[in-house]
């Protein structure tokens, strides 16, 4: 389960675990959840999150494309270097935001 935080004009949802296969559905349900319910820009703290395969990519992906139907963004924080490697190489920081580790 997902810590979510609203904080003023965002709302900040925290998986805290790897964004992989196993736990894709549960992670899409509490984005959808928050996408529907929140008209805020959607952040995604990828702290303590070691790895994202090609199954979290595509919920991430999904996420952005929701919210870019709507005239909002997301943006992806806290992102670990190998993460962020897959980002880039995918050139998805080109749709959306994201930010690395410190």
């Amino acid at each position: 389960m997902s810590e979510i935080v609203n904080q003023g004009d965002q709302t900040i949802i925290k998986p805290g675990m790897d964004v992989v296969a196993s736990m894709a559905e549960d992670f899409k349900s509490e984005l959808l959840l928050v996408i529907n319910e929140s008209s805020a820009e959607v952040v995604i703290d990828l702290e303590g999150v070691e790895m994202v395969d090609s199954v979290g990519i595509g919920v991430i992906i999904a996420a952005h494309n929701t919210l870019n139907q709507s005239g909002r963004k997301l943006k992806v924080i806290n992102v670990v270097k190998d993460v962020y490697g897959l980002f880039t190489t995918m050139r998805l920081n080109r749709r959306f935001t994201v930010e690395g580790v410190g």
